[in-house]
């Protein structure tokens, strides 16, 4: 019997913009979180932060540190603490590839988005990045600023 296609609908949650200003990347990929029921609840309303948090390798896993999902208004004493360390499920394989790759010097894991997929499930798109300097900063900026500028004098033209 035939499952029937499921759309690629992903509702996004949170991005996080500043990473791809300080960190160059170089691949990414999808990992699950492992949420208890009052996270799940305030990620519904829209309400996350991963601006400030990075993945770690600790004790064979790996882990979201330092997010911030604030306490589900309606949770009383169910609630979860708001920083605390998420479990992100990660295939074995991809695990230690991506365990080889950051124990280079200058690689890390850094969240870029959360969201819904279509089965409702939350997913958090990882990036292996690497910092970049401030001339590398300077440059994208320059880079930026002249596409920007390219594009307004082209709708000038027409």
């Amino acid at each position: 019997m035939k499952r029937p296609k499921i759309k690629s609908v992903r509702r996004l949650l949170v991005e996080n913009r500043k990473a791809r200003y300080h960190y160059e990347i170089l691949d990414t990929l999808e990992a699950g979180l492992v949420l208890c029921g009052t996270e799940v609840k305030s990620l519904r309303a829209n309400q996350a932060n991963i601006a400030e948090s990075y993945a770690s390798f600790e004790n064979g896993e790996f882990w979201l540190i330092n997010s911030y999902i604030p306490e589900y208004t309606q949770g009383n004493r169910f609630n979860h603490e708001t920083r605390r360390l998420r479990k992100l499920l990660v295939n074995r394989k991809e695990m230690f590839r991506l365990f080889n790759l950051t124990s280079r010097n200058g690689m890390t894991l850094v969240p870029l988005r959360l969201y819904f997929n279509a089965q409702g499930r939350v997913k958090l798109e990882l990036a292996i990045a690497r910092g970049k300097k401030i001339h590398d900063k300077r440059e994208t900026e320059k880079k930026r600023d002249w596409n920007r500028e390219k594009a307004r004098l082209l709708r000038s033209q027409e």
